[in-house]
Formats: structure tokens, C-alpha cells, sequence
């Protein structure tokens, strides 16, 4: 394995430039990589790292925490911090428009997931041009509905183009686990792998692809794109909708309730969140 070239750091959020084409974006915000308002303008710098730098061709996410992708939005952050996070270049707010131009940047983009991506971390699977899971270990959801919101990262918009409306709607409606292989199936993923292979399956497939041409990558995703992605006025209602559901007197008392449970901290909850929202009741 090469060595990287050169790197940086957040706390939480590690760039790494393991080759000038090949970056890999790391995950790590113990204990259950919970993604809140402090993250956004985090990762809307990575996004802009990867749609400028003139030379890298495939950026890889994944986590450094076990068991987690990415879960859920911080729902203990105050509203307020969400709401001064200014929109972002496409006239989106922040997150929809993070998500937006890492789809549509010039550089192909890989979800490796071991574990929960749950909800925000869904939403940036989703975004990624593929997503490739642990057969054992990945979980994806979008658990919002089962607590009474709105999912607000675009998976309305994306979800149905991938997968077909029906399967969307029961994705997002049944606000269940996925596990792995049925992830495959549905098309939430494009393969899910035995654990011990994915690490190598995605680090040969992205290593070949940080050897083609930037141009022939880069022209060829633009006319997928074209073809497949979602416009702005599609994503844009999503994160409105969301803050308008998180405001509501229902959405309130069902996450209390999951507080109540333990939602927030290591244990159960956060590791079943799909049976836990279905214990809520009216």
C-alpha cells in the first residue's frame, strides 16, 4: 500500500490525501458518529477541497468508529446553530447543498459502510456516486417518519430514481433497518461484500480508478448525471420540511420518548433504531 502523500485533520472529520487521485475521508465522532450543525461547515469544506483540486480523481468515505457510518442528526444541538448555518453556493441550505455538489463534482465518489448510515448518513450514501456495504455489518435507514419528521437531505429525491417508488416509499415509510443484503437487492447499494473483503474490494476499485484519465471520468459522470440526478427544486423543500416536522408538538414527544430509551448514547437504541421507532406508538 502507498503511503499517503499529504494530509489534514479535523477532530472529527480526517481528510486523507493518500495520493494526489486518491482521497479518503474519515468519519470519527465517538461514540455513534452522530453528525450535527458544528459538522456541516466541516464537511462543505472537504466537498469544495474535492471539486477544485485539479488532480483527484475518487474520493472514498467511511468511519473509524465501530459500528457506525454516520447515524443521525445532533437533535440536542440547539435549532438555532442549524438555522444560522448559512446556505450554501447553490442556494441551498448547507447540508442538501454539501450533498448536491459532491454528487455533481467532477470526481467519483465511494461510500464504504460498516455499519449504521442512518438518516444524515444515508443521505451521503445516497449522494456518493456509489456505496458498496458489509454484508454483516451495514445497516442503512431512513428512520425519520417512525419518529415523526421529514427526512431532509434529498433521499425522497434520490430514493425512487435508485430503487423504484415502491421500494423507496417503503423504505422511507416502514422507517426500518436495511440490513446489508437487502440493501443490495433494493438497489440502496450497488453490492454489499463479505466484511473481510469489502476494505479490499474498495481500495482496488478505487485505486483503479484514480489511474484513468480526470477528463474521460469527469465528462463520462457528467452525462450520467444529466440522466439520473435529481434538480435543485427537487431537494430544496426536503430540509424545510425537516426543521418545519422537528417543530412539531408529535415529532417533539417521539423524540423524547427516544431519549427517554437511551436515543443519543451507546446501546440499544442507537443499534436497533428501526425496532425502537416502531415501539413509539401514537
Amino acid at each position: 500500500m502507498n503511503r499517503p502523500e499529504r494530509s489534514f485533520a479535523t477532530d472529527e472529520i480526517r481528510l486523507e490525501r493518500r495520493l494526489p487521485t486518491y482521497w479518503r475521508v474519515t468519519f470519527d465522532m465517538p461514540p455513534v458518529n452522530i453528525f450535527g450543525p458544528r459538522h456541516l461547515p466541516l464537511l462543505s469544506d472537504i466537498v469544495t477541497a474535492i471539486e477544485t483540486d485539479p488532480q483527484v480523481k475518487v474520493v472514498v468515505f467511511d468511519s473509524a468508529v465501530e459500528g457506525f457510518f454516520i447515524t443521525h442528526y445532533n437533535f440536542l444541538a440547539p435549532l438555532e446553530e442549524s438555522l444560522a448555518v448559512p446556505p450554501g453556493r447553490t442556494g441551498l441550505q448547507s447540508l442538501p447543498d454539501t450533498l448536491v455538489r459532491l454528487s455533481r463534482a467532477p470526481v467519483v465518489s465511494i461510500a464504504s459502510i460498516r455499519g449504521r448510515a442512518t438518516g444524515v448518513g444515508s443521505e451521503l450514501a445516497l449522494a456518493s456516486d456509489m456505496r458498496f456495504a458489509s454484508r454483516e455489518k451495514a445497516i442503512l435507514s431512513q428512520w425519520e417518519v417512525g419518529a415523526g419528521l421529514v427526512p431532509g437531505g434529498g433521499p425522497m429525491a434520490r430514493l425512487p430514481r435508485l430503487m423504484g417508488r415502491g421500494r423507496a416509499l417503503e423504505v422511507l415509510l416502514s422507517a426500518d433497518d436495511v440490513h446489508g443484503d437487502l440493501a443490495e437487492r433494493y438497489g440502496y447499494v450497488n453490492r454489499s461484500l463479505p466484511d473481510a473483503e469489502l476494505d479490499g474490494f474498495v481500495e482496488a476499485l478505487a485505486m483503479r480508478i484514480a489511474t484513468f484519465d480526470k477528463d474521460a471520468i469527469a465528462e463520462t459522470k457528467r452525462l450520467v448525471d444529466i440522466a439520473s440526478l435529481p434538480p435543485d427544486v427537487e431537494i430544496k423543500p426536503e430540509w424545510d420540511a425537516f426543521l418545519a416536522a422537528l417543530a412539531r408538538p408529535a415529532a417533539q414527544s417521539r423524540i423524547k420518548a427516544l431519549m427517554a430509551r437511551g436515543f443519543h448514547r451507546p446501546g440499544d437504541v442507537e443499534n436497533r433504531l428501526g425496532f425502537h421507532v416502531g415501539q413509539l406508538g401514537e
